[in-house]
């Protein structure tokens, strides 16, 4: 089964978002739907898969390529449909003119937190940072991509990082409701929601390494013994209930049944409930928080970034998965190298995680970047520590937050989830 095949429920979808209005059966055209997008490509390394809910779509007014109209207009709710491009169809076609190299000088370093901003060979920033260049004005937040350094020049990549690549686009139909009266009101890119949020930022620039990790990249707001940060327990929800259902159903997909798994740097909850795992070891930094978490068979109280040396043997479990804490690693190479170690051959290294961490220990190459970058930096992880196959990254967003979280009165979006993962070869 592909990895999103009917990723987020009908029934979940049904239950979101439109009490009170007449539902249809079939999309007329006429109509609003609910339609989950998926964009799958390949980079030199890696299958990508973005997967993005668009909940209110104006099928009359919403602008669709005549190929995406066609998949969801006059279909059934529950339909699912799959579209072709070639490069430069959904997105524009790649121009050489749109790479320019310009003189390092004209990158304006900003003073963020305390300290001038940089640019690195491979990563995004806002264009208003390079203002001037071909008519970009300083008020400018569209990302583009430092793509090399060299000598003295930056060569900037304006084009959209999937300028160059094939895309599959798959559609399913959520639910669908009839529209009232039309009275103007402004129209969404649907090409623009699928692919322009962040997606193709994961892979490198032309199979270069992405310079994430710099002499400070590992650095934290609040250095010093982690045992005394992590001394209380924190027995706390780090995702909403929707996003950490989303990625429970992730795990359940990527897990065998009956799996030996090692939940890396665990707390109370390990979202594995639907994976059926057999024996689950769990390391974390704190007891209290290990010791409520009823799916461990084993509890260790263990500092990766004091010691990344894992007390486990020689392939000693069939799986690894680590839940939104990727980002605190301050000596990732040398645990993905422990991972590996301690997994069977063909064991899976699964990390998932979204945009809510603890800003004083998260390492600020994390904090910098896009959200999209971050499954790049996590990819690159698995490339410098080799001995890795099926490397995958997984993004869901859109979905909406539940009404009883505790922040749902900032933001009606539940937390985005992005994922990395491969095999021990």
């Amino acid at each position: 089964m592909d990895i999103t095949d009917e990723f987020y429920s009908l029934e979940e979808a049904a239950a979101s978002g439109t009490a009170g209005r007449a539902p249809l059966e079939r999309t007329t055209g006429r109509d609003f739907a609910a339609i989950e997008w998926g964009l799958h490509w390949h980079s030199e390394h890696a299958r990508h898969s973005d997967l993005y809910v668009a909940n209110q779509l104006n099928l009359w007014r919403d602008w669709f390529t005549p190929e995406l109209e066609a998949a969801v207009v006059d279909r059934p709710v529950g339909h699912c449909a799959t579209v072709e491009f070639a490069p430069g169809q959904l997105v524009p076609a790649y121009e050489s003119a749109l790479c320019p190299a310009v003189e390092a000088r004209r990158f304006e370093r900003r003073i963020i937190d305390g300290r001038p901003l940089e640019p690195h060979a491979g990563r995004f920033y806002p264009k208003g940072l390079i203002a001037g260049v071909r008519d970009i004005t300083s008020d400018d937040l569209t990302p583009f991509r430092v793509g090399a350094i060299e000598d003295g020049r930056l060569v900037c990549d304006l084009n959209h990082p999937l300028a160059e690549r094939p895309l599959t686009v798959t559609a399913r139909i959520l639910k669908a409701w009839q529209a009232g009266a039309q009275r103007g009101g402004t129209a969404q890119d649907v090409p623009e929601l699928i692919a322009g949020k962040g997606p193709g930022m994961q892979a490198r620039w032309r199979d270069r390494p992405t310079d994430f990790f710099t002499a400070d990249a590992f650095a934290r707001e609040r250095e010093g013994d982690d045992s005394e940060f992590y001394k209380a327990p924190r027995l706390v929800d780090h995702l909403d209930s929707t996003a950490s259902r989303q990625v429970e159903k992730l795990y359940a997909r990527l897990l065998a049944p009956g799996a030996r798994v090692l939940d890396l740097m665990s707390s109370w909850k390990s979202h594995l409930d639907l994976a059926r795992p057999g024996r689950v070891a769990g390391l974390g930094m704190n007891m209290e928080e290990l010791a409520a978490n009823s799916t461990l068979a084993e509890r260790t109280v263990h500092d990766l970034n004091a010691d990344p040396r894992l007390p486990h043997g020689d392939g000693e479990f069939d799986a690894v998965v680590c839940t939104v804490s990727v980002e605190y690693l301050v000596r990732p190479f040398e645990v993905f190298a422990e991972v590996r170690r301690v997994l069977r051959p063909g064991g899976r290294f699964v990390l998932a995680f979204s945009n809510r961490y603890f800003p004083p220990k998260t390492i600020r190459a994390w904090a910098a970047a896009h959200p999209f970058e971050r499954s790049g930096m996590v990819l690159e992880y698995f490339l410098r520590d080799g001995g890795w196959s099926g490397l995958n990254t997984f993004s869901l967003t859109g979905l909406i937050r539940p009404e009883d979280d505790r922040y749902a009165d900032q933001t009606p979006w539940s937390d985005p989830i992005h994922a990395v993962w491969g095999d021990k070869a």
